[in-house]
């Protein structure tokens, strides 16, 4: 069967400004790219269309007509909330085209609602629950939909959840992600800026689930619980990306790289004793980097850790992250850098129960912290997220799916009196934050480190200024 499976672009920006955000962050698709490579393994022939990928439009005609010029016998949309209806607007213009083309949604979003979307949407043959690879290949080898676990069908007219899939024991059994399905990679697909020396570089994702339940995470896909890679594959991978593509760089994107002690002991002796001249980024949890463990990753190459830290008030810590404390956060950001590695901070703003004073708090202790980076997300409630069921209690919810993607706010907590002032807070906070001069001296010093960063950005300065334009006037988007 030929098989096309997209990316589609989605809404990754604020209304009414330049999109840059692939242009400042282009990160590979690599859920699409595992099952892409999975069926390929089963004998299919299988292209991947990136819709972020570089040199790609947003125009959904425009890209329905190039997926119609690869003849699909079946199209696969990968979406998340925002991106849903770019998917549909493709796959709508596909099956007006061409009606005998099968179209299957997966991912979060669908894996979250599930049947509903297959009443509400009749372009879309069916949803694939969960895990998607070996459900799209029992669909592709011709399997009875009534019989393919993970399977949301349609019999005369009526959505028909079959029953859940089990989830892959085995992660190690899957192929490498087909990362040779992308257009450029991987210099067409850039890191966040400034978070790397060496170029070019890549994404990985060695585990699947997280024990930990924080409110706002949609577990939908793999739930709680953990799997992952075992050291060999993990390396060998590494190994694969840096010889096959050059690659310099890798950004692992698990929730918990580091939380099997005897995994990432080994993942690190493979590192330091057969060194692939790479360096890496990952996250730690708060509470959980002791020193034998920075000093190993260190050794092997680690350069910059990622730590969830989310709100310095902790009352929000407590509602929404547990077990995480702001004495915690100090420690473990000290001690990091304390082993030469770089501090990143993840934080949320917008959450239940936020107010301008635990705002204020958090900015004063992001501040303190001397972070080597940082992340602000703008607070938005997922469907699968455990506390979407109350959330219209907490405040105002816009419930608009191609604004919900962490940039823009659509949801107003009670304590903070309009998304306008809402909005103010986040801008003041990120402009002081990299205003600071204790960041500003750190970030001249590195800058020759960075070049390759610096003349990225350069080469996208138009696009730069529009989108930093946009940031410091939110009132004149849309």
């Amino acid at each position: 069967m030929r098989i096309t499976l997209v990316h589609p672009a989605g809404s990754n920006w604020m209304p009414g400004s330049r999109d840059v955000s692939a242009v400042a962050n282009r990160m590979a698709p690599l859920g699409l790219l595992s099952i892409a490579a999975y069926l390929e393994k089963e004998g299919h022939d299988v292209f991947v269309h990136d819709c972020l990928g570089p040199g790609a439009v947003t125009d959904p005609a425009v890209n329905a007509s190039v997926i119609l010029e690869m003849s699909p016998d079946m199209v696969g949309f990968s979406v998340t909330t925002s991106g849903f209806f770019d998917a549909y607007d493709i796959c709508s213009i596909l099956k007006r085209s061409r009606p005998d083309i099968m179209t299957v949604f997966g991912a979060v979003h669908v894996s979250a609602i599930g049947a509903p979307l297959l009443d509400d949407f009749p372009y879309i043959d069916f949803l694939c629950m969960g895990e998607g690879e070996v459900t799209m290949s029992e669909l592709a080898g011709g399997v009875d939909p009534a019989s393919i676990p993970g399977l949301v069908w349609r019999r005369d007219g009526r959505s028909i959840a079959n029953e859940p899939r089990e989830n892959i024991p085995d992660l190690d059994t899957l192929p490498f992600p087909a990362y040779e399905k992308l257009n450029d990679f991987p210099r067409g697909y850039n890191l966040p800026l400034f978070s790397f020396i060496k170029f070019p570089g890549a994404t990985m994702i060695t585990s699947r689930g997280c024990p930990y339940q924080c409110s706002y995470c949609d577990r939908s896909v793999f739930k709680r619980g953990y799997r992952y890679n075992s050291p060999e594959y993990v390396y060998e991978h590494m190994k694969y990306l840096h010889n096959r593509f050059g690659v310099r760089h890798i950004n692992v994107y698990d929730d918990l790289f580091t939380l099997n002690r005897k995994r990432i002991t080994k993942i690190c002796e493979y590192l330091i004793s057969r060194p692939l001249d790479l360096d890496i980024n990952c996250a730690v949890r708060v509470g959980h980097a002791d020193d034998e463990l920075l000093r190993m990753l260190k050794e092997a190459g680690f350069l910059q850790l990622s730590l969830g830290i989310e709100s310095a008030d902790p009352a929000m810590l407590e509602r929404h992250k547990a077990g995480v404390t702001v004495e915690e956060v100090k420690d473990t950001v000290e001690r990091i850098q304390s082993h030469g590695l770089r501090a990143k901070g993840l934080f949320m703003m917008g959450l239940p129960g936020e107010t301008e004073e635990s705002i204020i708090k958090t900015s004063d202790f992001v501040i303190s912290l001397g972070l080597d980076d940082m992340n602000m997300a703008k607070f938005t409630p997922f469907h699968g997220a455990p506390l979407w069921k109350g959330i219209r209690q907490e405040g105002i919810f816009n419930e608009e799916w191609r604004l919900m993607n962490c940039l823009n706010f659509v949801f107003l907590p009670r304590g903070i009196e309009s998304f306008h002032r809402l909005d103010e807070l986040y801008n003041w906070h990120v402009k002081r934050f990299y205003s600071d001069k204790t960041w500003r001296h750190r970030f001249v010093k590195r800058l020759w480190q960075h070049r390759h960063s610096l003349w990225h950005l350069i080469k996208h300065l138009p696009s730069f200024l529009s989108a930093k334009k946009s940031f410091e006037n939110p009132a004149e988007q849309g």
